[in-house]
């Protein structure tokens, strides 16, 4: 049988099934729905992005397998350092799967560390200011897949906790990071640690020193294992910047 008569039978018993489905996956969708959770719309773009084959057996209840399938190729990618072959695929693939965290989590970190950094140092671009400019756009990429990942799972901690270590570390926003590990830590099964970042974070953003001290006092009241040396120098830093009366300080840490 040639292979294109085999491919069209493939295709036809997987829409066949598909139909058969129907019903049961339009209870489904109801019922997630009616939970808050949001599923993949399977439209003309991702059936451009995935191919007529992998749409058809995303249509037909295989999403789990052509997303495992599509993130393995995005892997290839990634060891050929095809990255914008990687990002198409990594956008099919937390498409297909957008209640997995970890699809969207490493899709991030592709984008914002490992295509960035191959984008800065890339030595087939002699202009400094384009190597810059690509690597500022796989920030933003790695940066959107942590915002879509939150807004269709809003609940864990994970992808917060990310949001805020990228805001930090790669576009240097202090405030926003702050903000991303306030609401990690608010989060069930957040773990404790997550404050402390929050408020180290917050003694930086300009203009809510006295947020950060209120964060922080609250955290050393907590008792002694929240006392580590770096909550309380921070303390002591604010005390002294935001004039807090010699009554209400803590007493600076001992010296080694």
């Amino acid at each position: 049988m040639r292979p294109a008569v085999l491919w069209t039978l493939v295709v036809a018993v997987l829409l066949l099934f598909g139909l058969a489905r129907l019903p049961f996956e339009k209870s489904l969708d109801t019922a997630h729905r009616a939970a808050g959770l949001r599923t993949a719309a399977l439209n003309i773009e991702l059936r451009e992005e995935i191919g007529q084959l992998s749409y058809a057996a995303a249509l037909s209840g295989f999403r789990s397998l052509i997303a495992a399938f599509l993130w393995i190729e995005a892997h290839t990618a990634w060891e050929q350092t095809a990255w914008g072959r990687m990002a198409g695929l990594f956008q099919s693939v937390t498409a297909l799967q957008p209640r997995s965290l970890v699809y969207w989590d490493l899709a991030s970190w592709h984008m914002a560390w490992n295509a960035s950094i191959a984008a800065r140092e890339n030595p087939k671009e002699p202009s400094e200011f384009l190597r810059r400019r690509a690597e500022r756009e796989y920030h933003e990429l790695g940066r959107d897949f942590l915002l879509r990942g939150i807004a269709n799972n809003p609940d864990p901690h994970l992808l917060h906790e990310r949001l805020g270590i990228m805001l930090r570390d790669k576009f240097q926003d202090r405030c926003g990071a702050a903000d991303a590990f306030t609401a990690a830590a608010e989060k069930p099964g957040a773990p404790p640690y997550m404050k402390r970042l929050a408020a180290y974070e917050l003694a930086a953003c300009q203009g809510r020193e006295r947020e950060a001290y209120q964060k922080l006092r609250a955290i050393y009241l907590l008792g002694e294992e929240e006392r580590m040396p770096s909550v309380i120098s921070l303390i002591n830093q604010l005390e002294a910047q935001l004039d807090i009366p010699a009554a209400e300080r803590l007493a600076p840490p001992a010296a080694p």
